[in-house]
């Protein structure tokens, strides 16, 4: 058995008040029910230091920032979003790394303008409030999904071999470049949505063989680091046979991931008993890496969105409201901690927001200039799916309002147990832990500037570092209380 599976986390049935019987080596904490707290059976998790993954897809943060759009907490005052984020519970930030996302006179693709440098911001930050990373390397120069797969403009004509080679070195400066960065690298997607498709390739045994490569980079640098690899769609029926194959090419990996986005992708129900059967034949972690669901039928950025009730075609099993998207969330974290082998969740872009203040033709103006939308004017030579610039079309189904401010569907995140709540309830400052704020906590931090040895809450006005700042901050707050 892999070392790493020693224990998960899967769903104990208090949601139903029934008792159940403790699997052999996998028990689970999972969430809670809208608008209260339910604590599952408090079983150590031996990944994620006994917590399981409550994460966010934040990839387009960087740009929707240049964009000007802020970002708030509850009481409407202006904060830091991976704050926001962490004090809501969220552990982990997953963000997707394009190779090169711009044409040959630099100007961007969109989508985010996900390259490198935005990822180690971006992991940096989230290192700063504690919450750990997925890195999503799409191994493309733009979207990679299930109708596209495009290969990375200066990989287009290598051949098999040197493909391999090209992705075994770009694996290996991504994650080094954002360890180096201050990230705190859990997990690393090899692929994003590959399904039978991967860098323009189609035959499911070479994909295994390019994935190989990729596998062998991230081990190489760090074994403690998990592998993902990443499916679309868990209704396909494919899935036994993606993991087969793979199985067959002993493909080195550790988690089989999914997106579940409701209105395409089945029953709940379905995504657990495959995601159950991967995870008992195949002896692998299984998560959902992308997850959404709309709030309202609005949008907030004079551009379309990707899903709204005007589309009788699909189905919304949850009411769209606020309080159907947080009992969606609830009920996949439920559906895949009853897998058995589950490792938790990410919801997908919750803060992809446009500018509602602005007019159709000066969000364009943004979309092409800083990439903050879907599309830019000038991807369309490299993707053969762009016609042109658009924004966001997730903005209904974000967990931040138009104006970005947190919904109460955030709060979902807070409601997954086990986690370590004292901490998150204990403010900076409180070094001894004893909940006051005192001289003996000035004492104490005295000693962390000296010693250099610090906890987390020695740093009190909370910018990420413990220095003489702080010791001065903590001074003037004592004089003055």
């Amino acid at each position: 058995m892999n070392i790493k599976k020693l224990a998960v986390f899967t769903a104990a049935a208090m949601l139903t008040f029934t008792a159940v019987q403790k699997p052999s080596e996998k028990d689970c904490i999972c969430c809670a029910a809208p608008h209260q707290e339910i604590w599952y059976k408090d079983i150590p998790l031996s990944f994620n230091n006994g917590e399981p993954i409550r994460g966010a897809d934040v990839s387009s943060v960087i740009s929707l920032e240049e964009a000007g759009v802020k970002f708030y907490n509850e009481e409407g005052q202006e904060q830091d979003i991976f704050r926001t984020l962490s004090d809501h519970g969220v552990n982990y930030i997953r963000v997707r790394i394009w190779n090169e996302p711009h044409d040959d006179q630099g100007r961007t693709y969109g989508g985010g303008n996900c390259d490198l440098e935005n990822a180690k911001k971006i992991a940096a930050r989230a290192a700063k409030y504690g919450m750990k990373m997925l890195v999503d390397i799409h191994y493309s120069d733009f979207w990679a999904d299930p109708s596209r797969q495009t290969r990375p403009k200066y990989w287009a004509q290598h051949d098999h071999e040197t493909l391999k080679r090209e992705i075994y070195n770009w694996t290996s400066w991504v994650v080094k470049s954002i360890d180096e960065a201050g990230g705190n690298i859990g997990m690393v997607q090899v692929g994003n949505e590959t399904s039978c498709l991967f860098c323009d390739e189609d035959d499911m045994y070479k994909i295994c063989d390019l994935f190989s490569s990729g596998n062998k980079a991230i081990r190489d640098f760090d074994r403690n680091i998990l592998i993902v690899h990443h499916f679309p769609n868990p209704a396909s029926g494919h899935y036994e046979w993606y993991a087969k194959v793979m199985n067959e090419c002993h493909l080195d990996y550790d988690v089989f991931a999914t997106s579940y986005y409701p209105y395409w992708h089945g029953s709940i129900d379905n995504l657990t008993s495959v995601l159950k059967t991967i995870g008992d034949r195949y002896n692998k972690y299984v998560m959902v890496a992308e997850t959404a669901y709309p709030y309202t039928n609005e949008e907030g950025d004079a551009y379309h969105n990707d899903v709204s009730q005007a589309d009788s075609s699909l189905p919304f099993v949850y009411d769209v409201s606020v309080e159907g998207q947080t009992q969606c969330l609830t009920d996949v974290f439920k559906a895949v901690a009853d897998t058995g082998h589950g490792l938790g969740v990410f919801y997908w872009e919750p803060a992809w927001l446009g500018r509602p203040d602005l007019s159709y033709d000066e969000q364009k103006a943004l979309w092409n200039e800083i990439g903050c939308g879907w599309t830019s004017d000038y991807a369309v030579g490299y993707d053969k799916n762009v016609v042109g610039a658009g924004g966001s079309g997730f903005d209904n189904q974000a967990l931040f309002d138009f104006y970005g401010k947190p919904l109460s569907s955030l709060n979902v995140f807070d409601n997954i147990y086990p986690q370590k709540k004292e901490d998150k309830k204990r403010p900076g400052g409180d070094i001894d832990g004893d909940g006051r704020i005192d001289a003996f906590d000035l004492t104490l931090l005295r000693m962390h500037i000296i010693d250099k040895e610090f906890s987390k809450h020695a740093d009190f006005n909370r910018d990420g570092t413990v220095n003489i700042s702080d010791l001065v901050s903590l001074s003037k707050f004592l004089i003055n209380s």
